[in-house]
């Protein structure tokens, strides 16, 4: 059995979960999401807890098990909690400023990079003197969330020697020694 799948999910008060053959439906404070799933996975509401269980042993039942567990977990705590997520530019010159869901980022390129956001996820820019930018974004559709972090990140990866572009906050970049430390 999956150690994943086989545990349950409580739905906290405030949120509505409606199970309807093949779609589930989560709302909550924090907006609305909606996942389709496959026909062989069986979904069961009773009381407040949900329970997601396979029909065989198959290799593909036992895959989808616990993906669709995951994904409708995050979808309860997405809806009631949300999700947040910080970028910081590393790197002399290197801006962030946002007009609504437009997100302008300055990155050493010859031009300012305007990058638009889907209207589900909520921008802040904080830039303070001796600090790095801050890029911090809120959702409550954890998939969506990452895809645009992500996209966002790709704009200026960090390079291993000094570090500079756009990171997670917490993430730890494997970092090389230059030129000169290999000549002894």
């Amino acid at each position: 059995m999956s150690r994943i799948g086989k545990l349950p999910i409580t739905v906290p008060a405030g949120v509505d979960v409606n199970i309807t053959g093949t779609n589930v439906t989560v709302k909550g404070k924090l907006g609305s999401l909606s996942q389709t799933i496959d026909p062989d996975i069986i979904v069961k509401m009773e009381d407040a807890t949900i329970t997601v269980s396979r029909p065989t042993e198959h290799k593909r039942h036992r895959a989808l098990h616990g993906l669709y567990r995951s994904l409708i977990a995050n979808m309860v705590k997405g809806v009631s909690e949300g999700y947040k997520t910080e970028q910081e530019l590393v790197g002399v010159g290197y801006r962030a400023s946002n007009k609504g869901q437009l997100l302008e980022l300055s990155l050493g390129f010859s031009h300012n990079v305007l990058f638009e956001l889907p209207d589900e996820i909520k921008i802040t820019t904080a830039s303070e003197k001796g600090k790095n930018p801050l890029v911090t974004l809120e959702s409550s559709d954890k998939q969506l969330l990452g895809m645009v972090a992500a996209k966002i990140r790709s704009l200026r990866k960090p390079e291993p020697y000094k570090g500079k572009g756009i990171k997670f906050m917490g993430e730890i970049l494997r970092r090389k020694a230059g030129k000169s430390a290999s000549k002894k």
